[in-house]
């Protein structure tokens, strides 16, 4: 059996290795097990890495958006069969690429319109918009098109709201009729776009008041406040060609370090979650522990669980799911959820569930046990595969 020695000397390994700083809270029912921070938060100012630092959670967002989602949906806000035009009208008639025999492609209406559903657990058609000004965007060819749309709705200073740019991709054909694939992308943004017209409210805001705040997450939210900007890790690359450890390997492309963050309705679009491990640990025991919190009912246990049910195909899961980071999962409401431990090499529990965010966080809850672990680094590409698998087992092998 492992202890949390061998966990210390993981982190620490990576942080040796080269990786600026990380840490990590285990928590089971209510109790931390587990935590520890090690390297810097700024490697230049040489300030340590402290539990009071927040870091990037870019995708790891999805956990808390979802959640939030599904928080309306038992309250009756909406059905998963809803069209999504009942929320926003321009998307009433749908167009889809499909592909000749003879391997030219048309645009063609859709069969069905996208609902609720296929937002929430990603089957919508629509991948990420390539980055304006990333060489490469996020290398799926509806991306550039998507990409175009939203510039024509961008102001000189790239700035456009969430509710400018789902307008503008409504224009866009969707790589599939609705439903048929799993991709991975816009459907956060439309799932955002959704939590407002539901509450009223900016999603940034609507998540803060909805969820942070009753979990007492003060350190937690889309955007700036207190000490926020204070208190964030750099947000380190590495350098094309290099590898950790290397002389040159990390760099900071951003010159203020706040790509992304900012202010409330600064950012473009749907700004993503900044948060520290303990924070982040509150949600997941929330959500490890039936939607209770402190003796303070959140949300439903059968909400938990039917957020945590794979909705895929096994044609989705074998085509569009499947990788060796995902091995042995399927995928729920906005995150992952664990069907085959030894597919996936998994030393956990099935029906644990989680995500990943691309700055390096990762999170998962594990509601047979009351066990909830998160971890976090901010390193872009974040080299997941190595440091979050070898996170994970050691985790788990910690438990009794």
């Amino acid at each position: 059996m492992a202890n949390f020695k061998d966990l210390d000397r993981l982190l620490q390994k990576f942080v040796d290795d080269g990786l600026p700083g990380c840490g990590c809270v285990i928590a089971k029912r209510g109790e931390t097990l587990y935590e520890n921070y090690f390297g810097w938060a700024d490697i230049e100012n040489r300030r340590p890495l402290t539990r009071d630092n927040v870091f990037r959670q870019a995708s790891l967002t999805k956990v808390a958006m979802y959640t939030v989602a599904m928080m309306l949906y038992e309250q009756g806000k909406f059905l998963m069969s809803d069209p999504l035009y009942e929320y926003f009208p321009e998307w009433r008639h749908s167009t889809k690429y499909k592909a000749l025999p003879n391997g030219e492609v048309e645009i063609v209406p859709t069969e069905h319109p996208i609902t609720v559903k296929n937002i929430l657990n990603m089957t919508c058609g629509l991948p990420y918009q390539a980055l304006i000004g990333f060489e490469d965007g996020v290398g799926h060819p509806v991306s550039e098109a998507m990409a175009k749309a939203v510039a024509e709705i961008a102001d000189e200073n790239g700035y456009y709201t969430l509710r400018d740019q789902i307008r503008a991709v409504s224009k866009v054909p969707l790589a599939f009729e609705p439903g048929t694939r799993w991709l991975y992308g816009f459907a956060s943004e439309l799932t955002a776009g959704l939590i407002e017209v539901l509450t009223g409210k900016p999603a940034e805001l609507a998540i803060k008041e909805m969820l942070f705040e009753p979990l007492g997450m003060d350190s937690s939210a889309n955007f700036f406040f207190g000490d926020l900007k204070e208190r964030l890790v750099r947000n380190y690359h590495l350098a094309p060609g290099k590898k950790l450890g290397d002389e040159g390997a990390l760099y900071i492309p951003d010159p203020e370090d706040t790509a992304w963050v900012g202010e409330l309705g600064s950012v473009p679009g749907f700004a993503r979650v900044i948060t520290n491990c303990v924070d982040y640990t509150k949600l997941m025991q929330m959500l490890a522990c039936g939607g209770v919190s402190g003796g303070v009912r959140i949300m439903g246990r059968k909400t938990i669980d039917m957020m945590r049910t794979n909705t895929l195909t096994e044609t989705m899961l074998r085509e569009d799911f499947h990788n060796d980071y995902q091995a042995g999962y399927g995928y729920g409401f906005g995150v992952r959820t664990l069907m085959d431990k030894y597919e996936g090499r998994h030393n956990g529990s099935i029906g644990s569930f989680g995500w990943t965010g691309g700055t390096g966080t990762w999170a998962e809850a594990d509601p047979s046990e009351g066990v909830s672990i998160v971890y976090m680094h901010n390193l872009q590409p974040n080299l997941e595969v190595y440091h979050h698998l070898r996170l994970r087992a050691v985790a788990y092998g910690c438990l009794e």
